[in-house]
């Protein structure tokens, strides 16, 4: 399963859905895109807390996935279809989704962004 931006700061809030990435973290194999740590990197830094500590648990909870060249080009794609839907679907949105759909993982996520897809809703 890849996590979410989403779901890591749920985990990290310690909130009812942060309660079910735990669990998932410890019963399935998961990953987390490279990406999410830029955007968990941003979180930390408006929030203040301790960063070695949050991005350190998530590379030893999980394994981090790096799109390749072409998985990155349809991300471009995928934001350009998402964006007739949702106005506001981004890049970094679309390339997690092509990572997904990469390694043929689930994304597991509370970002209804990510609606219609692969996807275990928190």
């Amino acid at each position: 399963m890849l996590l979410d931006t989403n779901a890591w700061i749920e985990y990290f809030k310690g909130t009812k859905k942060g309660l079910q990435v735990r669990e998932i973290l410890h019963s399935k194999q998961c990953y987390t895109c490279s990406i999410s740590l830029a955007e968990l990197s941003e979180w930390i830094e408006k929030e203040n807390i301790d960063r070695s500590e949050k991005l350190n648990g998530v590379k030893s909870q999980s394994t981090i996935v790096f799109p390749d060249a072409r998985t990155l080009e349809s991300a471009g794609i995928i934001k350009c279809r998402k964006r007739k839907t949702f106005k506001d679907f981004g890049m970094i949105d679309a390339i997690i989704l092509a990572t997904a759909k990469t390694y043929g993982l689930q994304i597991v996520t509370g970002d209804s962004h990510f609606k219609d897809e692969n996807v275990f809703m928190l």
